[in-house]
């Protein structure tokens, strides 16, 4: 019964030709709480079940999953390892994508020394910084290398994302070099929204000063009622 369900599933499973950015960021959601039901041990979950984990509508959960072909059936939900895995194929997770760190300061480093890129199938092979004193240095396996060799170093590499941690003024002159050189997505933790790059380029952009202000928006909100 469990392999004629999962090959019901499989069928249901194909690529849309447009998903809402909206369902896009909340897969890693998805993602994230799946992983958690596989280490408990759970087999099956419905979107009922699965909506009270994650504070979200049980239809909302069976639309998103639906842009992608459901991968459910209907009186016994979803076989949730199945799930997992077709979602973190829609993520890239696996695909084995290579990274560098350019801008080797203190979120830098404590971008390399985290997990993440290694539990989301992203593999960190390089930091770059202008800093001679960190030129040379390596960080939990990674070698930070000078400014100077980034050019070359892509050219010669495959690197899939560019994760910008360096100072704003030298970011646009760097992301140019970087798409030069063959660099087609950018994480940028810098304050500078790119906007005069190659259109072929994919940006996602992360304003920590932005997020703290919407939190103390919430928490002044909160303190007026």
């Amino acid at each position: 019964m469990e392999e004629k369900m999962k090959k019901n599933e499989q069928k249901t499973a194909h690529k849309t030709e447009y998903v809402s950015p909206a369902v896009i960021k909340r897969l890693p959601r998805y993602f994230r709480y799946l992983r958690e039901l596989i280490r408990e041990g759970t087999m099956r979950v419905s979107s009922s079940e699965l909506s009270a984990r994650m504070h979200m509508t049980a239809s909302q959960i069976r639309q998103d999953l639906n842009c992608f072909g459901g991968f459910g059936q209907q009186g016994y939900g979803y076989n949730v390892q199945y799930l997992y895995t077709k979602i973190s194929e829609l993520l890239g997770v696996g695909e084995g994508y290579s990274a560098i760190i350019v801008g080797a300061g203190n979120l830098g480093r404590a971008l390399i020394r985290n997990s993440m890129f290694e539990k989301r199938g992203v593999d960190v092979i390089a930091a770059f910084d202008v800093d001679p004193q960190q030129i040379g240095r390596k960080l939990d396996g990674v070698v930070v290398r000078s400014m100077d060799e980034i050019a070359d170093f892509c050219q010669r590499h495959t690197v899939d994302i560019a994760v910008l941690t360096l100072p704003k003024e030298s970011t646009a002159d760097v992301v140019r070099t970087l798409s030069r050189a063959g660099v087609r997505a950018y994480w940028n933790f810098t304050s500078t929204d790119l906007q005069d790059i190659d259109p072929t380029c994919i940006v996602e952009t992360v304003h920590l000063g932005d997020s703290l202000m919407t939190l103390s928006y919430r928490l002044r909100s909160k303190e007026d009622v």
